[in-house]
């Protein structure tokens, strides 16, 4: 029973999927971050319904392309966009560990926050025009989007330390020991099935969400002294964008190998 509320929990932080209420408890939360590449499956399933939406009507590519890129956006809430937004505002201050993390609380949005959105859904955009109407692609797309929350639920509970995230700190002390034995089990599955689909863009895609969660631990170290909400965020949003860029550039790369 406490692992459905654990998933309510993720639900209601983690997307605008309407949930049961659950009460804010310690051991309530202890599957909070476990579950929380269930969302992406979430994420999954309403990209598979449009795309045969589309098919149906016969839409164009650039709407097709809006809808992969806007329906993540409209099933998570927006939370890791935020936290992406956040992490590039900090960054870009150049200033202290101390001022750095200021930034990630402070509630308005900087220049810079702007313009990495702006320019993040641009090139999400543009990537996704690329990418055929078929199930395949709601499948991949799928498994991109529990990948990359895999990766953030992992770096939440084993790269956060003294932080003062609040929220980042009580899903930690709440954690079971064995959310983390999960959500490697479940990373193991998600690799596994990309694989299976394509061995060639499976093995890129795992590769590109390697590379962003270490560049993740690099900067939440140095730049911000801890990880955060914020900087898993952050993670979740460049594995997303670095996991479909991977696959396209593999399947470019094949086709031109055997023109």
């Amino acid at each position: 029973m406490n692992l459905l509320r654990s998933i309510a929990m993720t639900f209601s932080m983690f997307s605008r999927i309407p949930m049961p209420r659950v009460e804010w408890e310690k051991r309530n939360m202890g599957y909070v971050l476990a579950a929380l590449p269930l969302v992406g499956v979430a994420v999954g399933l309403s990209l598979w319904g449009w795309i045969a939406f589309c098919n149906v009507l016969d839409l164009g590519r650039w709407v097709y392309a809006a809808g992969l890129a806007l329906l993540p956006v409209a099933v998570s809430g927006g939370i890791h966009l935020d936290g992406f937004t956040d992490t590039v505002d900090a960054l870009a201050s150049h200033a202290s560990v101390q001022r750095k993390n200021e930034i990630l609380w402070d509630p308005h949005v900087g220049t810079f926050a702007v313009l990495a959105l702006c320019s993040y859904l641009l090139l999400y955009f543009a990537l996704c025009t690329e990418l055929q109407p078929v199930w395949s692609t709601a499948l991949g797309l799928g498994l991109i989007h529990c990948l990359s929350r895999c990766l953030g639920g992992l770096a939440a509970l084993c790269l956060a330390s003294d932080n003062p995230d609040k929220l980042m700190e009580a899903l930690k002390s709440a954690a079971e020991r064995r959310a983390i034995t999960v959500l490697l089990l479940e990373c193991a599955v998600i690799c596994a099935g990309m694989i299976v689909i394509h061995v060639a863009a499976g093995i890129a895609v795992i590769i590109a969400g390697c590379t962003c969660y270490l560049y993740t631990s690099v900067i939440a170290r140095k730049q911000f002294g801890s990880m955060s909400g914020d900087l898993a965020g952050h993670l979740i949003q460049m594995c997303e964008l670095a996991g479909i860029a991977a696959v396209l550039l593999v399947q470019k790369g094949m086709a031109l190998w055997f023109s």
